[in-house]
Parts: structure tokens; C-alpha cells; sequence
């Protein structure tokens, strides 16, 4: 790792909460939604339009049997100096598209379902991969090994989404037809990233029923994992700044946004903002900051010994670390050396951080949330 990289490292953790203790908490987006169906629908959706898509077009799946089986095992493996295994805090979402029913309507209209729903139509699509995913996702529940929080109703912008709909963008459309949605590309607006579901152009006029989208979502996620969630980060981490301080209504204590962010203030115009964290009493928030970085799957460098490297930079500073990282790192049904990397990674991880510092406690997101929230 250069010197630059060490440097910033360690002045990101200079400002925000601080505690003695060593604590580790994994933040990993993405959880809960569709945005591939399968191998064939990915060649299908390529061959005709030539989508270059990123990793996420090409290998990120709603997660499968297997998938959790190996992720519940590799988090099980590990243990704190409490004896704690180590948990994931999966920023989810509650809904998807509802592919049937849009294309029952000759796919003028937008419609999503539910979760559960969107399990039960893949266990019978694809029993092989999804037989008993929806029941093991809640066992890892019931187990602690994931604690989700929310992520949003939907993972894409629907000002987009609506608008390449009406004009039957053929992208798009070969997406929906392949019950998919990967490589829309650019948008309209330079200001808006077609997966970035709270993001805008105007500032007023896209952002009316956000209020209402938030409010569906926090109360479908309630519904499909079992509780209120108390965190959230927006999907791409693009989200106004005038409705933080709104969060609170949805029962929402936390947010979580980038160390460095041009924040998008309408037509164009942005402001650079700097976040640490902490308890925020301008908006009643707690702010979390991620400040290790876990990719596995993404580049050809040790990832473990940057993780490390990060970690050691958190604690240096008495700074819990978050780390962050995505379903994808995750992710083999398209591909099970995918899967095999990510987790293969995870484990390295996992073991290096107990054998380094064997008094770290692994807590999830909630719980760190607690903890900041008492200071």
C-alpha cells in the first residue's frame, strides 16, 4: 500500500467517536435484491445489446442457498474474545420488481413485490438454486449471523427507470423480459446514476415522493425481516441533505454515508462534505463513516493485508472499523469461483484479525449504533 493511501488511512480516523475497545463491524450493501436472474439471462441481455457491464452486471445475483450456507459457515468459523462468532450487517432491501405482473400489463406501469415473494417465484423457477433460501436467510436471523438494516425499496432510480420505461428503452425492456436489471448505463442527468435510488435533478420536483418511498420501504422491510430498522444508507450513498433530518420519523436513528462526498445540491450545483462519526444533534442522527474497505472479488491485489492495514489505522485511533463490502464479493450462482474468492477471503480475514488482536469483539451495526448513541 503507497504512502498516500497509509496517510489517509489515518487521517480519516482522526475526527469521530471513540472507544477502547476493539470492535469490528461488517457493512455490506445490496442484500435482498435482484439484479441478475441467471447465467442465460446475462448472455441473452448481452448478446443482443452488448451491455459492458461492470461486476455487478455480470456476477451479482439475489443470493442462493449455497451462497448463505458458505457465508453462514465462514462467519461461524470465527471467533471473538467473547466467544462471539462474527455477523454480517447486510444493508437490504424488502422489495423487488414484480416481473409478472409488469408484463401482464404490457409493462406500462411499474409494480413490485415483497421478498418472500420474489423467493417463492425463484425456489419454483430455480429450485435447484433457491429451495429453501427464504427459510435459511431467517434462520441466519434467529442465529445473529445477519442483522439487516435497510438499503431502500428499490435499488435503481424510478425518475429513470419510468422514463426509459415509457419509451421502451430496449435495454430495459431485455432486462425485464429476462426477469433481470443490468446495464442501463447513463442517464438523462449527469447528476443521476441509474442505481441510485434517492438521487435527483431538480431538487424539488424529483424528490416529492421520496417521503413516501422511504416510508413503504422501512414499513415493508419491518415486514419481510422481522423488526424496525434502526440504520440506513441510501443506494450508490445518494440521498438529499435536506430530508437527514427527516430520517427520524421513519424511526431510522442512523445514517450511513461516505468520509468524502460531493453532495448534489439541484441543477447541477454541489457542495463537497466531510462526515466522521458520531451523534449528530443537528438531525438526531448517528453518523456512521466506513473506514476499511473489503472487496475481494474487485482488482488484482491482497485484499486481506489492505483490510489489515485499515484495521490497525482504526484501533491506532480508537475508532471502531467498519468495514464495507457488497453481495457480489458473495455471489456464485453465476459463477462459483466468485463465491470460492470472496469467501475464501473473508475467512483469511476473519482469522488474521482474531490471531492480531484477540480481545476484538465482532458486533453488528445495530449494536455499534447502541453504543454511539449512549456518548
Amino acid at each position: 500500500m503507497n504512502i498516500k493511501q497509509k496517510i489517509f488511512d489515518n487521517l480519516k480516523n482522526i475526527p469521530g467517536w471513540r472507544t477502547d475497545r476493539k470492535l469490528v463491524a461488517f457493512a455490506v450493501d445490496d442484500y435482498g435484491n435482484v439484479r441478475l436472474n441467471s447465467r442465460a439471462a446475462y448472455e441473452t441481455v448481452n448478446k443482443a445489446h452488448q451491455v459492458k457491464g461492470n461486476r455487478f452486471d455480470q456476477y451479482d445475483t439475489l443470493e442462493t442457498r449455497e451462497d448463505l450456507e458458505g457465508l453462514y459457515e465462514v462467519l461461524a468459523s470465527a471467533r471473538d474474545g467473547r466467544d462471539h462468532h462474527a455477523v454480517f450487517t447486510p444493508y437490504a432491501l424488502p422489495c423487488n420488481i414484480d416481473f409478472e405482473k409488469m408484463g401482464e400489463s404490457d409493462y406500462c406501469d411499474y409494480h413490485y413485490e415483497l421478498l418472500p415473494q420474489t423467493y417463492e417465484k425463484l425456489e419454483a423457477q430455480q429450485p435447484g438454486a433457491y429451495s429453501g433460501t427464504w427459510a435459511l436467510w431467517k434462520e441466519g436471523i434467529r442465529k445473529g449471523l445477519m442483522q439487516p438494516q435497510f438499503h431502500g425499496r428499490e435499488h435503481f432510480n424510478l425518475k429513470v427507470f419510468e422514463e426509459k420505461l415509457a419509451c421502451k428503452d430496449p435495454v430495459l425492456m431485455a432486462s425485464l423480459e429476462n426477469r433481470s436489471l443490468i446495464g442501463l448505463g447513463k442517464t438523462n442527468y449527469p447528476s443521476i446514476n441509474w442505481t441510485a435510488a434517492f438521487s435527483f435533478w431538480d431538487a424539488e420536483r424529483d424528490t416529492e415522493r421520496f417521503p413516501e418511498i422511504l416510508r413503504r420501504g422501512v414499513d415493508a422491510f419491518e415486514r419481510v425481516y422481522g423488526y424496525r430498522a434502526v440504520a440506513f444508507t441510501p443506494p450508490a450513498q445518494q440521498f438529499p441533505e435536506s430530508m437527514e433530518k427527516d430520517l427520524t420519523v421513519y424511526g431510522i436513528q442512523a445514517l450511513d454515508k461516505p468520509f468524502f462526498q460531493r453532495r448534489h445540491m439541484g441543477m447541477g450545483r454541489y457542495k463537497k462534505r466531510l462526515a466522521y462519526a458520531g451523534y449528530k444533534p443537528e438531525n438526531g442522527l448517528v453518523h456512521l463513516v466506513r473506514n476499511v474497505v473489503f472487496e475481494p472479488t474487485h482488482g488484482g491485489f491482497d485484499h486481506v493485508a489492505k483490510a489489515i492495514q485499515q484495521i490497525g489505522a482504526a484501533f491506532r485511533w480508537n475508532r471502531p472499523a467498519l468495514i464495507s463490502s457488497h453481495r457480489v464479493n458473495f455471489c456464485g450462482h453465476i459463477d462459483p469461483k466468485n463465491r470460492a474468492k470472496g469467501l475464501g477471503d473473508l475467512k483469511s480475514l476473519l482469522d488474521a484479525v482474531v490471531k492480531k488482536w484477540p480481545e476484538v469483539e465482532f458486533v453488528s451495526v445495530s449494536e455499534l449504533v447502541k453504543m454511539m448513541a449512549r456518548r
